[in-house]
């Protein structure tokens, strides 16, 4: 099977999973599954990833393995505790043709899960990680690993240049993987060719098994349930960011900039979270000019840049990571995850696919990147409304009204 073992996941899942257990345990979600990428034919493979699912829901934590995670320095007693009861419920997922008649005829599926949050925040990464190595199998089994791993060693050379011992890059592929053994040779190169300046992996499985530092704090969901969970709208970035800081304690310091894009960001990131957090990560919008303004946020907050870090972890190459490495260096810390560009890198584009949280406690939660392609939100009505409460500008294209059921305490 695919998935062997649930630490087979990237640590944020994890860290975002302790919180709810203290925080939010009786909240209620649901997450759909989304393909970018058009001409992916995946309802032919719904057998093979019924039976990947089936299996998947047959894990329990080892023992070995809920000592790793004890052993970790921002994992709590309880936490491990629960994890050593937890097991993911098959009832909670659905994969089947799509529903509407035009995306079934081009052989889309959709996925579904619901349930307490607690309990299915665990899906996301295996299931995009079973959808993407099932197709991969399909469509691209004689892949040239021969020639993907030569354009690795070049990578690892690009990196290895005078003036670059100092740019780290990390692991973040686990849910773009061309497959998993795949994610472990390539882990194992970098290794070997980079030494040091390998920072770790999103993966638990594999940092564990490797030696390696496991890497992650917070992704989008945890913000866009907020908007459920947490006061008026307006204030529900500042709720998590604050929630965060609670469970954590000045750990796990790096908050995500662009659920409501970066102005919405730099809006609420006040002095107090400037010298709280450790740093931001970047995942849409120009890059370049993100790191110009958070360089600038900060100075502006009287906090020296240097000592803070920024993490570019969207869309990464090598090409882009030494471009970065070389407009920031000296001005501020850097890290940089790769994802796709080291892990789906086989000589045929790596078909875009996601899971995002779609409703907590039967409302709509959206996110409202600087990206408008990476927007999830099945409530264009809501989506409009969020906008307007983030004073977030709409692009051409997306239309909507803000709803007049939507309580006047939320704003």
């Amino acid at each position: 099977m695919i998935i062997e073992s649930l630490l087979d996941t990237d640590l944020y899942k994890f860290t975002m999973m302790q919180v709810v257990l203290h925080q939010f345990p009786g909240a209620e979600v649901e997450y759909r599954f989304r393909c970018r990428t058009p001409g992916i034919a995946l309802a032919p493979l719904l057998p093979r990833i019924h039976a990947e699912l089936d299996a998947l829901c047959e894990l329990r934590f080892r023992t070995d393995e809920l000592d790793y995670l004890r052993g970790l320095r921002f994992i709590k007693s309880d936490f491990v505790d629960f994890l050593e009861l937890f097991r993911l419920n098959r009832a909670r997922i659905d994969a089947r043709p799509a529903d509407d008649a035009a995306a079934r005829a081009r052989g889309e599926i959709d996925i579904s899960i619901r349930g307490p949050w607690l309990h299915t925040i665990l899906f996301e990464v295996p299931v995009l990680a079973i959808v993407g190595e099932v197709w991969a199998a399909h469509a691209h089994a004689d892949a040239d690993q021969h020639a993907a791993m030569a354009r690795l060693d070049a990578k690892i050379a690009q990196l290895r240049q005078p003036g670059l011992q100092d740019c780290r890059i990390a692991d973040y592929g686990t849910r773009r993987r061309y497959s998993r053994d795949w994610q472990r040779r390539v882990l194992e190169r970098l290794r070997a060719g980079l030494g040091d300046q390998l920072a770790g992996t999103s993966n638990v499985a594999l940092a564990r098994e490797m030696g390696l530092v496991p890497l992650g704090t917070m992704a989008h969901e945890y913000l866009q349930a907020c908007q459920s969970l947490g006061p008026r709208l307006r204030d529900t970035q500042v709720f998590g960011f604050e929630t965060w800081a609670r469970e954590y304690r000045g750990d796990l310091g790096i908050a995500l900039a662009d659920v409501y894009g970066l102005q919405a960001f730099l809006r609420d990131f006040d002095l107090y979270f400037c010298k709280l957090f450790d740093g931001a990560r970047h995942d849409s919008g120009d890059p370049f000019a993100w790191g110009e303004q958070m360089i600038a946020h900060y100075a502006r907050h009287r906090v020296d840049p240097r000592g803070k870090t920024l993490v570019f972890s969207d869309a990464l190459t090598v090409d882009k990571v030494v471009a970065l490495y070389r407009r920031f260096h000296g001005r501020v810390g850097l890290a940089f995850g790769i994802g796709t560009n080291l892990m789906h890198d086989l000589g045929h584009d790596a078909p875009q696919m996601v899971i995002k949280m779609v409703r907590c406690n039967g409302q709509p939660v959206a996110k409202v990147t600087d990206e408008p392609g990476k927007n999830m939100c099945d409530d264009p009505a809501y989506l409009a409304y969020l906008r307007e409460v983030f004073q977030i500008p709409a692009p051409p294209l997306e239309t909507g009204g803000a709803p007049a059921s939507f309580p006047v305490s939320r704003p």
